[in-house]
């Protein structure tokens, strides 16, 4: 289905179109963002498979505004998903916490001509092109990519509760890019730590290809991650099985594609110790997750970080510019990233409903801010989430 809304020659757009077949727009937009500006997260390879396991799962009710100049040339695509709270209505991008970049793909002299005001009619035209929002919502965005103004920031209400981490690589040299990012301190513990991980036996890291491979360390991952989320009392986001069919379907690819996620593995006689999932666009590696095995006897030796900083020297030599470890606070992203992104949130109420309803998230995202900014507040915050989970007296385990 898709429903065209025609504007006035003086916006920088003609038209916008609302679809809903993804694979429909496949081609066109794997051209668009061969030139656009564009996060890992809305690559075509990882919208696709993510919309069709977790947003089956869930049952997303996902669109795709298509934004086109006066000669029909794509200039900006929103990959959006529509969420209804509390009687409120309102979309926002594909991906959830498992993105950490929100945000469309743009036409860069697109991106770059619009101001707020103009940013503004086109998430309003959007909207209406969709019909029955309460508002548009959009979280963890980041401001500007490839040094130009990202259109919906530019409506942005307040920050984000969590900043990425981030590090531009030196082409070639991945030890001269470690030596500029980390301390020498963090260095020198580094190359202890990999010296005894040595003692243990043979190691290799491996890039899951095959079906095996990828089998093999999702259900690494998998397993670590329980154990890890387990221990600390929390939910484990990855325990549902539409979590493994997307893993699997964005490492395997999409036809002659090239996978948009790629799955490392830090082996030890055979065995996975440590696994990173990251995500790749445009020389750029974005990690979504890493685990460890809590098992295992090098855990002293910290195998999630001698494997990242393999990585870090594998993307080097293959000639990506940049690396980032996504959003949330660990001490392993400061020792590893000189720099970071300060993500924002815009809120565009549309109704009454929506009026209504947006200070309320606004306060919410800014409760959660103040929370991440306080050790104190989240260490109880922590403690207090954990509390809540404990099964209650008297109730029968699983």
């Amino acid at each position: 289905m898709s429903v065209p809304v025609h504007s006035p020659e003086a916006r920088p757009w003609a038209s916008i179109t609302i679809a809903t077949d993804l694979a429909g727009i496949a081609a066109e937009w794997r051209a668009f963002e061969a030139r656009a500006l564009v996060t890992p997260y809305q690559a075509y390879g990882w919208v696709r498979p993510f919309v069709e396991t977790v947003g089956a799962a869930h049952g997303m009710d996902c669109r795709f505004a298509l934004l086109r100049d006066a000669t029909g040339a794509l200039c900006a695509l929103l990959p959006l998903v529509l969420t209804r709270r509390s009687g409120i209505r309102f979309a926002e991008f594909i991906g959830g916490k498992h993105a950490n970049y929100h945000m469309g793909l743009y036409d860069p002299a697109f991106a770059a001509g619009l101001d707020s005001g103009t940013a503004r009619l086109m998430l309003v035209e959007v909207a209406r092109a969709i019909g029955g929002l309460d508002a548009l919502i959009f979280v963890n965005q980041p401001p500007r990519w490839q040094d130009i103004a990202n259109p919906a920031a530019l409506l942005a209400a307040a920050p984000s509760p969590s900043r990425a981490y981030k590090l531009a690589l030196i082409a070639g040299d991945g030890e001269a890019t470690l030596r500029r990012s980390m301390s020498s301190h963090a260095r020198k513990k580094l190359k202890n730590k990999r010296s005894r991980f040595a003692d243990f036996g043979p190691s290799s890291m491996t890039l899951a290809r095959t079906p095996a491979e990828i089998e093999r360390v999702i259900d690494a991952f998998l397993q670590q991650k329980a154990e890890r989320f387990r221990s600390m009392g929390v939910p484990d986001p990855f325990a549902e099985p539409a979590m493994h069919a997307f893993l699997a379907r964005a490492a395997a690819g999409d036809g002659d594609a090239t996978p948009t996620i790629e799955l490392y593995s830090l082996d030890l006689n055979g065995r996975s110790v440590a696994t990173y999932v990251g995500a790749v666009q445009g020389g750029r590696f974005s990690g979504m997750a890493t685990s460890f095995d809590m098992a295992s006897e090098t855990i002293k030796t910290s195998p999630g970080e001698l494997l990242l900083a393999d990585l870090i020297r594998l993307k080097c030599d293959q000639g990506y510019a940049a690396f980032d470890l996504g959003i949330g606070e660990a001490r392993y992203k400061t020792t590893f990233c000189d720099d970071h992104d300060d993500l924002v949130d815009s809120f565009l109420p549309l109704t009454l409903k929506g009026r209504l309803f947006v200070p309320v998230a606004q306060a919410k995202r800014e409760l959660k801010r103040r929370i991440k900014n306080s050790p104190v507040a989240l260490k109880l915050a922590q403690r207090a989430s954990g509390w809540l989970r404990r099964p209650k007296a008297g109730a029968v385990a699983d």
